[in-house]
């Protein structure tokens, strides 16, 4: 480049002396805004038009990578922890928040001769606050231990937003089979229906990683054991774990090519299905 010598000057910086050259677009650029290459130097301008070619990498399931992954199941912890503090407060068990935030399929009245709505009659709400409510201390530990182990794992594979519509909707899924196959007027609660998600989509990843599953396996074996006994949901547990199942195999088997697409078809069908299970099992309990 035969340039006189005052025509050496940055061109973002006409102020300064500038005898270097961008390899890209062969201007001239001051110390300040050299950017090391793999041969020479690189202006902003050539570095930011680079960057925009470059493929962001994405999670096993398409998402954005997080740069905090587990923020979210953190959050649901938190959220769970203060919606148990809040029914100890007003009342336990017996105190509204229990009382008008755990799953219920038709409509009672309950020890205190309070009317309870339910889902046949309207309170929907019930099938998300029932995956947040708890028993007691061991209840909600128990489901926050596991929520802490598996949370986070399967969120990395998801990604935030990815994440989050996969735990709201097995949420409401564990409760649909709970408005399907459980006694109407028995109040149900807990994380568990969620956390039996996690349990699946974290299976399923784990197969596709041809991973050892034989310790999860057993977890799995250990806690489908204890749901058959005492007073615990088990179709609640049943429903998120076949809702976790479907959606990792969405997540982890869907082409790279087409797997949004596919991702985005299988919860539009769940939804369907949640929305079309509810007006069904609705007619059959107002009937």
């Amino acid at each position: 480049m035969n340039l006189p010598a005052s025509d050496y000057r940055c061109y973002r910086h006409p102020d300064r002396e500038a005898y270097i050259s961008c390899q890209r677009c062969e201007r001239l650029i001051c110390p300040e805004c050299m950017n090391d290459a793999s041969v020479g130097f690189h202006c902003p301008s050539c570095v930011a038009e680079g960057a925009k070619s470059v493929r962001a990498p994405r999670t096993i399931a398409g998402g954005a990578i997080s740069a905090n992954a587990g923020t979210v199941s953190m959050v649901l912890i938190a959220l769970n922890v203060a919606a148990f503090l809040v029914t100890l407060v007003s009342g336990g068990n017996s105190g509204p928040v229990f009382q008008h935030g755990a799953m219920l399929s038709s409509s009672a009245v309950n020890s205190a001769g309070d009317v309870l709505t339910g889902v046949d009659d309207g309170a929907y709400w019930r099938l998300l606050t029932s995956a947040f409510l708890h028993q007691n201390l061991l209840h909600i530990a128990f489901n926050m231990y596991a929520l802490y182990l598996f949370g986070p794992f399967v969120e990395r594979a998801l990604g935030t937003a990815r994440f989050i519509a996969a735990y709201l909707t097995m949420a409401i899924g564990a409760s649909v089979f709970v408005y399907w196959l459980s006694e109407p007027r028995a109040l149900t609660i807990g994380a568990s229906g969620a956390v039996f998600g996690l349990f699946g989509m974290a299976l399923v990843f784990l197969l596709k990683a041809k991973q050892d599953v034989s310790t999860l396996l057993v977890l799995l074996a250990i806690n489908a054991f204890l749901s058959t006994r005492g007073n615990i949901s088990w179709q609640g547990h049943l429903g998120g774990f076949i809702f976790g199942c479907l959606l990792g195999l969405a997540f982890a088997y869907a082409p790279r090519d087409r797997r949004t697409l596919i991702q985005v078809t299988v919860f539009a069908v769940m939804w369907i299905g949640i929305i079309g299970a509810l007006v069904v099992r609705t007619g059959q309990l107002t009937s």
